[in-house]
């Protein structure tokens, strides 16, 4: 009356030969480094977003030491960079900028703070301050 299953239960057990051991894994500090390496990229992209609105030596110099500290934290791999381009955006699009900046620092603080990446901390903690500085956001000094 009922015709035989032919195809592996999806319920069987899984291949004996595939251990445990045998599944690439990576280190609690592998992965805060690729997490800070993520937030530091995307505060870079920000950075180059701004310097084409408005160039200015501290967001070069920052921009030289984001991208110092990626390559470091990514194996000496330098990280892509797109070319923004300067449309009409007005004082709003350089808030709109400064705040996801300031954002984007304050998560990579997190990050290397939990990591005790001294050096990245620094220059997060540095780059939300240079970012609440021109938000003229209340206890920076």
């Amino acid at each position: 009356m009922y015709e035989p299953i032919r195809t592996p239960s999806v319920h069987a057990m899984a291949d004996p030969a595939r251990t445990e051991s045998s599944i690439p894994r990576r280190s609690r500090e592998e992965e805060l480094d690729n997490r800070l390496a993520g937030h530091l990229t995307a505060l870079l992209t920000v950075t180059d977003e701004l310097r084409a609105y408005a160039p200015g030596e501290e967001l070069d110099a920052a921009a030289q030491r984001l991208e110092s500290q990626i390559t470091r934290l990514c194996g000496g791999r330098a990280p892509l960079r797109a070319t923004p381009s300067a449309d009409a955006g007005g004082p709003s699009r350089v808030t709109a900028l400064h705040q996801r900046a300031h954002t984007l620092a304050g998560q990579a603080l997190v990050v290397a703070t939990s990591r005790s990446n001294d050096e990245a901390a620094g220059l997060a903690a540095e780059r939300m301050e240079a970012h609440a500085r021109e938000l003229g956001l209340a206890g920076v000094g």
